[in-house]
């Protein structure tokens, strides 16, 4: 049941986002990432290569997925974020999250985990699509146990009282939907899978940014 509240809350908000995307959708002239016109002359790729960059904060909420479920609960998250123009059609980015979850595992001998994230991608903006992009790439994740002791080391959930690195990757769904001069509101829904052992796990992140054009 909480999963299906879950899905639906994140799913409605996404539904309301595109479509106030698409609703507010202007003549976009913040990014030069486009189609050429048919009488202009193509750009090169030094042309289009960070001739934009951006900067932007974030706040949401991660819902941990499949197994996570019963380990630990829902969280808010904050965070940074870099796009810059890359490729026609394709922009980069670099993200870097942090979040703290709460365990709900009784066995576990402390309160909680420190979890930091960087991401690295891109983000494509077709122009059937535009102003959504869709993108994905690759994961960093860095834990810590809060609070335990190196003497429950064997325990369940012992391992993050040393720090644990994982990568994995992550796929995105950006919502832009309010647009004023270089400044630029939308929504991110992301899926990400960790590469842990023996078991993956995966999270669901959904959240709103404000983005600054920087050039």
């Amino acid at each position: 049941m909480r999963l299906v509240k879950v899905l639906s809350r994140t799913l409605a908000v996404a539904l309301v986002s595109v479509a106030c995307s698409f609703a507010a959708e202007t003549p976009a002239q913040d990014s030069v990432a486009k189609s050429p016109a048919k009488d202009s002359v193509p750009q090169s790729p030094s042309d289009i290569a960070f001739s934009h960059l951006y900067v932007s904060i974030e706040g949401g909420e991660i819902y941990p997925w499949g197994d996570l479920m019963d380990v630990v609960e829902n969280s808010v998250y904050v965070g940074l974020g870099v796009r810059y123009t890359y490729w026609e059609n394709f922009d980069g980015i670099v993200h870097f999250d942090y979040t703290y979850f709460k365990n709900r595992m009784k066995v576990v001998a402390y309160p909680g985990v420190h979890q930091a994230m960087g991401r690295l991608g891109l983000d494509w903006h077709g122009r059937w699509i535009r102003p959504v992009m869709i993108g994905g790439g690759f994961i960093c994740n860095w834990s810590r146990a809060d609070g335990g002791e190196e003497r429950n080391f064997d325990k369940p959930g012992g391992t993050l009282v040393d720090n644990e690195t994982e990568f994995g990757y992550f796929i995105r769904l950006n919502v832009p939907f309010l647009k004023y001069e270089r400044l630029r509101v939308g929504f991110d829904l992301l899926w990400e899978e960790l590469w842990t052992l023996p078991k993956r796990s995966n999270m669901l992140s959904a959240g709103f940014y404000a983005e600054w054009r920087l050039w």
